[in-house]
């Protein structure tokens, strides 16, 4: 975790040219900023420690290892090459002092895709074949759907991305689990 961390403000301080501006949307226009959006933003850590606290194997383990970081190191490679920022909004930080920590360590910088985004939709499609694979209650998936949609929506709300980083963060966190997915499958082909 320190590792990535380390390699995320490296690429944030600097990247390879002038950080594109990403443009707002309509659906931007859609979405208010939200202090309450705050928590739900941060519990993207707990969320997703769950597909790899859920399983039974260690091969499979270390595989999700491997393809969370490959995503990770995706959008680090392209946060450094092709850099991206999102608009500074009209909110007075100071007022919202959770969010002006935020604000202060991760800048505007690093926007898309959206890597919260991209992990949240990695570990709901990892947590649903999980809860399929153990034939768990339908409302667990419904509840971590659920979640998973608070978070896309907090990092809208928050004001750390716009709908462009989310749509694009979606983009890679389905490519990546859908292909990590196949892998475990093959693994383990009784379930993941």
């Amino acid at each position: 975790m320190a590792l990535f961390f380390w390699g995320y403000f490296a690429v944030l301080k600097a990247p390879l040219g002038t950080p594109f501006l990403m443009p707002l949307t309509v659906v931007d226009t859609w979405v208010p900023f939200s202090p309450l959006a705050y928590p739900v933003y941060v519990s993207l850590w707990v969320y997703v420690s769950l597909p790899p606290a859920l399983q039974s194997g260690f091969r499979v383990l270390a595989w999700f290892g491997v393809w969370i970081a490959a995503l990770c190191l995706f959008c680090l490679a392209l946060f450094w090459l092709l850099p991206t920022a999102v608009p500074v909004a009209d909110i007075d930080w100071t007022l919202h002092p959770e969010m002006a920590l935020i604000k202060s360590l991760d800048a505007s910088g690093n926007a898309c895709p959206s890597l919260h985004v991209a992990s949240a939709v990695f570990a709901a499609l990892w947590l649903r074949a999980i809860f399929t694979a153990v034939s768990a209650p339908r409302w667990l998936q419904w509840a971590s759907a659920l979640h998973c949609l608070a978070i896309l929506w907090s990092t809208l709300a928050t004001r750390q991305h716009v709908a462009l980083d989310v749509l694009a963060g979606i983009v890679v966190g389905v490519v990546f689990a859908l292909l990590s997915l196949r892998h475990a499958r093959r693994l383990s082909p009784t379930g993941v």
